[in-house]
């Protein structure tokens, strides 16, 4: 087991996302932000909260995006689905969508083709904490990194969010 980010490190990662994503649209008119289901919720908490503190927060759109009918490679399985909470239009807007980690891409995948359900987006940009750089099996890359690995198929990478586990760290588990 190995550290890749600690509470610190976390911390500050979220706030240079933060200002990375609003450097595009600085008064985000035209942004939208959409976090993936189930643990992209806790990242994208956190990035929303960080463009909040920076801008004026009336003018920050959140919404969470459940894909599990979108999945492709879990068909087999009895999946519970999580709520899908986006109250606004996505229509000629900048969207970014918001996940822990990036590693095959078919979640990405999935929340592309869902998001199509909302609307069309004039730009979907995706923010990622952990960028897997092996084994990707499509070519999905993010437009935002918190940090980016190079891991082996076997390892795992698992980030802890207070929320959830008690601590927040990100460790790659071998």
């Amino acid at each position: 087991m190995k550290t890749i980010l600690s509470e610190p490190e976390i911390a500050i990662t979220l706030k240079r996302l933060a200002y990375q994503i609003i450097e595009g649209d600085v008064q985000l008119r035209n942004t939208v932000f959409i976090g993936i289901q189930p643990r992209g919720i806790f990242f994208s908490n956190r990035i929303v909260a960080e463009i909040k503190n920076i801008i004026e927060p009336i003018n920050v759109e959140y919404g969470k995006l459940d894909i599990t009918f979108y999945r492709d490679d879990v068909r087999n399985e009895l999946h519970i689905a999580n709520k899908t909470d986006i109250n606004f239009s996505i229509e000629n807007k900048r969207v970014v969508l918001i996940d822990d980690v990036l590693w095959t891409g078919r979640t990405i995948r999935a929340a592309l083709d869902a998001l199509i359900d909302f609307g069309r987006p004039a730009k979907v940009e995706l923010c990622v904490l952990i960028n897997r750089r092996f084994n990707r099996e499509l070519p999905i890359q993010p437009d935002y990194t918190g940090k980016a690995i190079d891991t082996f198929i076997s390892e795992k990478v698992k980030v802890a969010w207070k929320e959830n586990d008690e601590k927040e760290e990100v460790i790659l588990i071998q």
